[in-house]
């Protein structure tokens, strides 16, 4: 009961919420961090997935190797960066999320190109559309459901994790519960995870809700099993 009344004086106590050590300023430099790693990620890992499910070829080795990088703990990436003088801190925390981050986008973007109809995709292909046109007027929006799912796992996978960043120097949230340990502060600890899971919860039901504004089934303009149909009709 004490641990719990601790918990909530310290999330009620206005100085808390002041200065550069405040939640506020711990939550921008959680959100910043998680949020370049993902963007990063995105960049990279997008446009290569959504290029070998176009394709069909070299997609199960960049998946495997995306697995291998996932099967590695960000801990350990995070310390062995750490001792690089320039990578100490949030340089380092960003490159090891960033690594953390692209599996699931890369495969995600993979599986759902390789999922599309091959009768969408062949009456499309009769329609005149090949390239970039087949990839951005068929081929991407059925695959979308799951390229943005891959996108809202990662994201939240990157905003639970960036918290071990605070033990390689870097800010965050992470660093109520790195300087709870220090000074043996349960409430500050538990306030910390607190405020991680908070921002983690709030962040995959915004990105679930964007995802299925962004994913209503049908774009205008992309052909359907119908339009196939009279297609080869």
């Amino acid at each position: 009961m004490n641990t719990i009344l601790g918990t909530w004086h310290w999330l009620t106590t206005a100085e808390h919420y002041r200065g550069t050590a405040g939640v506020p300023h711990r939550l921008l430099e959680h959100v910043v961090i998680s949020g370049i790693a993902v963007g990063l990620a995105v960049l990279i890992a997008l446009p290569l997935g959504l290029w070998l499910g176009h394709v069909g070829h070299g997609g199960a080795v960049a998946i495997n190797v995306s697995n291998i990088g996932r099967a590695i703990p960000t801990f350990a990436i995070l310390v062995l960066l750490a001792t690089v003088p320039s990578l100490f801190g949030d340089a380092g925390a960003v490159l090891a999320l960033l690594v953390f981050a692209i599996p699931p986008i890369l495969t995600n973007a993979y599986v759902g190109m390789r999922e599309v109809d091959p009768d969408v995709r062949e009456a499309a292909v009769g329609m005149g559309m090949a390239g970039i046109t087949l990839v951005r007027r068929v081929e991407l929006p059925l695959a979308l459901p799951l390229v943005a799912a891959g996108v809202r796992t990662a994201t939240v996978q990157v905003v639970a994790t960036a918290t071990l960043a605070a033990y390689v120097g870097a800010g965050g949230l992470g660093r109520f519960i790195a300087d709870g340990f220090g000074l043996q502060d349960t409430p500050m600890i538990l306030s910390g995870a607190i405020l991680v899971a908070l921002l983690a919860l709030v962040t995959e039901i915004g990105l679930g809700r964007l995802e299925v504004g962004l994913t209503p089934g049908r774009r205008r303009g992309s052909p359907t099993p119908g339009d196939a149909a009279q297609v080869r009709g």
